[in-house]
């Protein structure tokens, strides 16, 4: 359904201000930081700085070890091989060693392993296939640091293991030479989020004997990709790697990466993170779900432009591929999802013979979107079948999974992503059983946080201007986004290709916002209506003008109550699993008068391309959540309307047939629940 509460920051704004004065700093900017848990002044400084200030490689364990082995095989020849990852992290940690290695003149190779084929990480059958090659030492990349069987079996056949990971090790190190990932127990570096990427910079500067600050500029455009790929937290040290990295990447001086930028459409064009999230990096992640990642390796190392571009223009693609796949197991999930009911469930888990599974994962992220709640998408081949999944904050994805390992062939992950692998006719026993072990939590809501209210009077060019102070934004560092409360719609134009412009006012103060992916048949509101929004800000370029940008990221009714809301949407779920208590029922029980208010508001609306959050925001005063959906289920059942072309669209049947109510199951169940019977018509 996509209902979001929404959860303005808690500020101490005396303390906020006194932080702006100390440190000469915007008030807003101080505001915003403050709420983002930077309170002392010292850490908010080094937050804010422009400093490069990097933590020397060697306090990270096994570092000084894995620069020794190193050396030595580049200066005895031996044969080395780049093991890296198919995903965006892995490409281009692999391409930055490997690149690294290939001008010290070392003999080196890369090895990517397949991801259908092989998965994740290092495997005995690739271990074998690298000595094959006369390597006789494997350097890994954004992996190795659960790779017990592997290491030992490298360790038999003569070939040494320098393991260098970000990933969270989950019991016994590897037995290898060195083992180097700020995740190790006891590794004292005081920066433990770098990604893959950036573990392997700092092995670069490790080989150098360079501090991080002289290199950075050689491998920030590399940094900069990946880290932001991985969804890394932009604090710290990524903060450092990703704003250098921008810096270069508006002039790519790498021929692979100017060759993309070339294929997006990205050349001379302002570049920031969102761009690198939802334009670069699917791009060089589709190799890896689609076809061979290797060749991103190649692209990236690549020093003749029409070689890159080719790759490139593959990968674009590829990747709009990729984009059908991922719709159509979306749309073909969701239609499973709601004839079988699985929208209800605490955990929905859904599964589909031949859905591509390296699509899975981000088609589940799209259900998480779509329905609030944990998901996993099962792509079933035979016997077996590979799962992906992804959950909201609050609900500990990994832990879930976990409590059903007695089932699983395999399993991985971490609170908000996993993967696993199970027998496909296991697959309804999981569902059950991770539903059992979620009915013992306090099962979260997905929550919109705003980092503050704003006047609609104090919105200027100048005040998104202060707001780049806190760029680059992403992950533990998102865009801001402000609240606008009890705005009056005063007009609601059409604009583009199925967006909107709407005209609102508060008192003196009148603003235009833009709501992208909303048709005035689809919105839920009327001019005239007061509501709340949640907005980004920027500044756009117009004819040599700089003109304010206020973008509309969510609206609800203003005075809805949230708490409510939520409770009632937890009560029709539970209704929808027959867990209702006679109290429940009865709260739920409809009355005439509550079927022929929803049934009125169809009919007005019939123009309308309604849908139950549509309903909800026009009748959230007059009628509950829970109520409501009964009454839809009602007519719905009872032929009165119908579901038209997408989900919960409704539209008027034109029948002038007297219903008779009493012929409903659905309020003859309420009813014997609540040990009362009703019996009338409309």
């Amino acid at each position: 359904m996509g209902l979001k509460k929404w959860q303005v920051a808690k500020i101490d704004k005396q303390s906020a201000n006194m932080l702006a004065k100390e440190l000469d700093i915007d008030p807003l900017v101080a505001l915003i930081a403050y709420s983002r848990g930077y309170t002392d002044p010292y850490e908010l400084e080094e937050f804010l700085s422009d400093e490069i200030i990097i933590e020397d490689p060697f306090v990270i364990a096994d570092m000084q070890i894995a620069a020794n082995r190193i050396n030595s095989a580049i200066e005895k020849k031996e044969r080395i091989a780049v093991y890296g990852d198919y995903d965006c992290d892995g490409v281009t940690a692999t391409a930055l060693l490997y690149g690294y290695l290939q001008k010290r003149g070392a003999d080196v190779v890369f090895y990517i392993p397949d991801r259908e084929g092989e998965g994740f990480g290092m495997n005995i059958n690739s271990v074998d296939y690298l000595k094959s090659k006369g390597v006789s030492l494997i350097i890994t990349v954004d992996n190795g640091i659960n790779a017990v069987e592997a290491v030992d079996h490298a360790n038999s056949i003569g070939i040494d293991v320098v393991i260098t990971d970000h990933h969270l090790p989950t019991g016994q190190l590897p037995n290898a030479v060195a083992v180097v990932d700020p995740h190790r127990l006891d590794c004292n570096s005081s920066f433990k989020d770098l990604a893959g990427v950036g573990v392997a910079f700092k092995l670069v500067c490790a080989l150098e004997n360079l501090p991080p600050e002289e290199l950075i500029h050689k491998y920030a455009d590399l940094l900069a990709i990946g880290t932001v790929a991985d969804i890394m937290p932009i604090v710290s040290e990524n903060r450092v790697i990703v704003r250098e990295g921008l810096k270069i990447l508006k002039n790519p001086k790498r021929t692979g990466i100017n060759a993309l930028f070339e294929a997006c459409g990205l050349n001379g064009k302002e570049l920031n993170t969102g761009k690198v999230s939802f334009i670069i990096a699917p791009r060089i992640n589709t190799a890896g779900r689609m076809s061979d990642a290797q060749r991103v390796v190649n692209m990236l190392l690549e020093d003749d432009y029409g070689k890159a571009l080719e790759i490139a223009n593959q990968l674009c693609e590829e990747n709009a591929r990729r984009q059908m796949l991922e719709q159509k197991i979306v749309v073909e999930a969701c239609q499973q999802i709601e004839q079988k009911g699985y929208e209800f469930d605490r955990v929905i888990v859904v599964a589909g013979e031949g859905w591509h599974q390296g699509i899975v994962g981000i088609a589940a992220s799209k259900l998480v979107e779509r329905y609030g709640k944990p998901c996993i998408i099962f792509s079933v081949s035979g016997d077996t079948a590979t799962g992906s999944g992804r959950s909201i904050d609050g609900f500990h994805l990994l832990d879930a999974i976990k409590s059903c390992s007695h089932m699983l062939l395999r399993f991985g992950g971490h609170s908000l992503a996993a993967g696993l692998t199970i027998k496909t006719e296991d697959i309804e026993r999981f569902r059950h059983d991770i539903n059992q072990y979620a009915a013992g939590c306090d099962m979260p809501v997905p929550v919109l946080k705003l980092d503050c209210k704003i006047n609609p009077a104090a919105l200027s060019v100048e005040l998104a201007d202060v707001l780049s102070a806190l760029e680059p934004f992403g992950h533990c560092n998102p865009t801001p986004l402000f609240g606008l409360f009890n705005m009056k719609i005063e007009k609601i134009a059409p604009v583009g290709s199925g967006h909107l412009r709407l005209t609102l006012s508060r008192n003196e103060a009148v603003i235009n916002a833009v709501m992208f992916s909303a048709t005035p048949e689809q919105f839920p509101f009327e001019q005239g209506d007061i509501v709340d929004l949640a907005v980004s800000l920027s500044v756009n370029l117009y004819n040599g003008k700089r003109y304010l940008s206020v973008q509309i990221k969510a609206l609800r009714p203003s005075g809805i109550d949230q708490d409510r809301l939520f409770d009632e949407v937890r009560l029709y779920d539970a209704y929808r699993r027959g867990e209702i208590n006679q109290r429940e029922a009865a709260v739920l029980r409809p009355g005439r008068e509550d079927l022929a208010l929803v049934f009125r508001c169809i009919r007005a609306n019939k123009h309308k391309q309604l849908n139950i959050i549509s309903l909800l925001y026009k009748l959230f005063d007059r009628i509950g959540f829970g109520k409501l959906r009964i009454c839809v289920d009602v007519l719905l059942e009872m032929g009165i309307i119908q579901i038209n072309g997408n989900y919960f669209q409704l539209s008027l049947l034109n029948s002038g047939e007297k219903i008779n109510l009493s012929d409903s199951k659905i309020l003859s169940y309420l009813d014997t629940v609540s040990n009362g019977v009703e019996s009338w018509a409309i």
